[in-house]
C-alpha cells in the first residue's frame, strides 16, 4: 500500500501561490516608484524587513508617529458584493487620517492580509486599492505580510490590518495643549460611511434585496484628508483635529481638547448625508446615530475664528469645512445644542 505523503500545500497553505503574489506586488511597486531621495525604494518588497531613509528629511526636531488600524466588518460587505478594489483605500485612510490628527506627514505604510485560502485575483484587487490609497496619502507601501490560515478563516473570509508611520516637527505637533477658549470647530465632510458602523449596517440589510446604488454607497472608500490638512499645519492655521471614526462625533472630539474646556456642538448645523438619512429611517435613535456613524462629518478641525476663511480655501467644493460649534471654558466636556436635521 502506497503511503500518502503529507505536505504544507495539502494542509491548505500554498506557498508558491503566495510567492506569485509577492512578485506581483514587487512589480507593482517598481512601476509606482516616486521620485524620492530614499535609496532603498527600488528593492523594498520581498525582504525580511523594510527600510526607509529619513536622513534627507528637512523637518527640524523630527518626531516619529505611528498608527495601526483595520476596516472592521466593511470587509464582509466587500465579500457580500464581491468588490475588492476599494477596501484597500479604506485601510490606508483609517491609518493616515489618524497620523495627520497629530500633524504628522505620512511616510510609509505596511499591510497585513490574512485569509482562509489565498485567492490571487481577489488579493491583487485588494493590493491595487492599497496602492491607490498610498498614492492619495502621498506615502509609500514598503512591505507587508500575507498569511494563509485554513481553519482560522473559512476559504472565502479574510482580514486586513494596516500600519503607518509619519513624521512631524516637535513644534508642529497638534493636540490638546494648543486649544484655546473660543476656538471654532469646523466639520470636514465625509465621503460616506467610511469604515465604521458596518456591523449595524449588515444587520439592517441581511436577507434584503440591495439596489446597485446602495451597494456603491456602502463600499464608497473613506476620504483621505492628508493633502489638505498638512497644508493647514504648514501654514499654522489649526490648533487641534479629530478623525471621526468609531464612537462618532462626540467621543472623538472630546479626545482633542483639554479637560478644562468644553465642546459646544450645534447639531442642527451638521449637513447630514443621504446614506445617514436612509439609516435613520431604520428606527435608529439620534443618540445611536451620533455614537455609531460619522453622520456626514469625517474629520474636524479646531482653529481660531480669524483663520476660518483661509482654512476653507484649501479644500475643494465637495469637502469645504463649515462651522458646527466652538470651544469654551468649563468642566462639562460636551454641550449638545439643538438636534440633527433629517
Amino acid at each position: 500500500m502506497k503511503k500518502i505523503e503529507n505536505s504544507y500545500q495539502k494542509s491548505g497553505v500554498n506557498i508558491s501561490l503566495a510567492n506569485k503574489l509577492v512578485k506581483h506586488i514587487s512589480n507593482l511597486s517598481k512601476k509606482n516608484v516616486k521620485k524620492t531621495k530614499n535609496p532603498f525604494k527600488k528593492d523594498i518588497i520581498g525582504g525580511f524587513g523594510s527600510l526607509f531613509d529619513i536622513s534627507n528629511s528637512d523637518i527640524k526636531d523630527p518626531v516619529i508617529v505611528s498608527c495601526t488600524d483595520g476596516v472592521g466588518t466593511k470587509l464582509e460587505i466587500a465579500n457580500k458584493f464581491k468588490k475588492f478594489d476599494t477596501i484597500g483605500i479604506d485601510l490606508v485612510a483609517m491609518c493616515v487620517n489618524d497620523l495627520i490628527v497629530q500633524g504628522a506627514k505620512p511616510l510609509f505604510f505596511l499591510d497585513y492580509m490574512a485569509m482562509g485560502k489565498l485567492n490571487l485575483k481577489k488579493s491583487k484587487k485588494i493590493i491595487k486599492g492599497i496602492y491607490k490609497g498610498c498614492s492619495l496619502a502621498q506615502c509609500d507601501l514598503i512591505g507587508g505580510e500575507t498569511a494563509e490560515m485554513p481553519g482560522t478563516y473559512s476559504s472565502d473570509k479574510f482580514d486586513l490590518a494596516g500600519f503607518s508611520v509619519g513624521i512631524v516637527s516637535k513644534k508642529k505637533i497638534l493636540g490638546k495643549k494648543k486649544v484655546k477658549n473660543k476656538n471654532i470647530i469646523l466639520a470636514v465632510p465625509s465621503s460616506g460611511l467610511h469604515s465604521n458602523g458596518f456591523s449595524l449596517v449588515r444587520s439592517l440589510i441581511k436577507n434584503k434585496n440591495i439596489s446597485a446604488k446602495l451597494k456603491k454607497e456602502l463600499l464608497r472608500p473613506t476620504k483621505i484628508y492628508s493633502s489638505e490638512v498638512l497644508k493647514l499645519i504648514k501654514n499654522n492655521l489649526i490648533n487641534s483635529a479629530a478623525h471621526i471614526t468609531g464612537g462618532g462625533l462626540t467621543e472623538n472630539l472630546i479626545r482633542s481638547i483639554p479637560q478644562n474646556f468644553s465642546i459646544n456642538l450645534d447639531l442642527s448645523k451638521i449637513r447630514v448625508s443621504e446614506i445617514f438619512k436612509w439609516l435613520k429611517k431604520k428606527n435608529i435613535s439620534d443618540r445611536e446615530m451620533l455614537k455609531t456613524f460619522n453622520c456626514g462629518v469625517g474629520f474636524c478641525l479646531i482653529a481660531p475664528k480669524k483663520n476660518v476663511r483661509k482654512i476653507v480655501g484649501f479644500f475643494k467644493k465637495k469637502y469645504k469645512p463649515y462651522e458646527i460649534g466652538h470651544i469654551s471654558k468649563g468642566k462639562k466636556q460636551i454641550n449638545l445644542i439643538n438636534s440633527l436635521i433629517w
